[in-house]
């Protein structure tokens, strides 16, 4: 569908697009100011392809997360192994199958399978490492990329706010929040994860929300072209866990045959809570009050380091 062309086929060809454009200044020497110990030398930083790279992909994104990485792995010069996530099974069946019909299955192999597979690239030595996904397995990437001293790009997930001021463009700021956090069905790593906002604003914000959803995905969400669905079952069940004893202002509505989660917003939502312990990476959008900017900053501050935050606000102090 045209979600997937956006999402997945458009950044593809752009970033093609970018390193073809670029590729000659990229790979030209830079030269650099001269020190001490260089004065009487040409002195220049000369880019130089790492060797065979290993690239792991995601399952929420699973084609542009393994093609934007490798077009610059390829334009670096370097050999690549790409390992598409088994997870999303059809795409790393197509990554599979088409890859050896344009490139060099020698320099450019493609590994399919699962956890044995993955751990079994891992023992291997590459010159580097790239993989998408979660901190988890991040770690685990980490440190048997450390036994050969390999260098590692780790793009992992978070809790990604939300700060709404009581001063900004309300309409504007939901329409924005919900197509960021119900696009891909909220299984996007810089996805809205949570909202902060005054408690007299947020019956406001939940109707903006609501008139925003309505907008995109018509009366009937389950049936519209644009939503999509939960991967599988093991997120399905864990995203309806965080709904348990929360106050669903909207959605909430679940099938677990289609992995149908509803566009769901919580509010009054405690810091303490499940929801709040872990990302979301689905449709459940919690809504909690702060008193001031100063709260906001304080309560993001206190947890781990988001990939994201996004702040909607007219004062530029803020």
């Amino acid at each position: 569908g045209h979600n997937a062309y956006s999402h997945e086929i458009l950044g593809v060809l752009g970033e093609l697009a970018l390193a073809m454009d670029k590729l000659p200044s990229w790979a030209a020497p830079r030269p650099v100011k001269k020190n001490l110990l260089t004065l009487r030398d040409e002195a220049y930083v000369c880019p130089e392809p790492l060797g065979v790279v290993l690239i792991i992909g995601a399952w929420n994104y699973p084609f542009v997360l393994v093609m934007q990485p490798l077009i610059g792995a390829i334009a670096a010069g370097n050999a690549v192994v790409v390992k598409p996530s088994e997870i999303s099974e059809n795409t790393a069946q197509l990554v599979a199958d088409l890859l050896p019909q344009y490139l060099d299955r020698e320099l450019y192999p493609v590994v399919t399978g699962g956890v044995a597979e993955t751990t079994a690239l891992l023992t291997q030595r590459f010159d580097h490492i790239l993989y998408t996904g979660n901190s988890t397995v991040g770690k685990i990437v980490m440190a048997a990329a450390a036994k050969h001293l390999t260098p590692v790009t780790l793009e992992l997930g978070g809790k990604s706010p939300c700060y709404i001021d009581k001063d900004c463009d309300l309409a504007v700021a939901c329409r924005r929040i919900t197509w960021g956090k119900y696009m891909n069905c909220g299984q996007t790593c810089i996805a809205p994860d949570y909202i902060l906002c005054d408690p007299s604003i947020q019956s406001k914000v939940v109707e903006n929300i609501q008139a925003t959803l309505q907008e995109f995905y018509g009366e009937d969400v389950k049936s519209s072209p644009d939503y999509e669905r939960i991967i599988n079952k093991r997120h399905f069940k864990r995203i309806v866990g965080l709904l348990e004893g929360q106050k669903i202002a909207h959605g909430g509505q679940t099938d677990e045959a289609s992995c149908f989660i509803a566009p769901t917003i919580l509010t009054d939502v405690s810091p303490e809570s499940k929801v709040m312990e872990e990302e979301i990476f689905g449709p459940v959008l919690p809504i909690l009050t702060v008193k001031s900017v100063d709260e906001a900053i304080e309560f993001i501050n206190g947890r781990e380091k988001p990939l994201a935050l996004y702040v909607f606000s007219n004062d530029k102090k803020v």
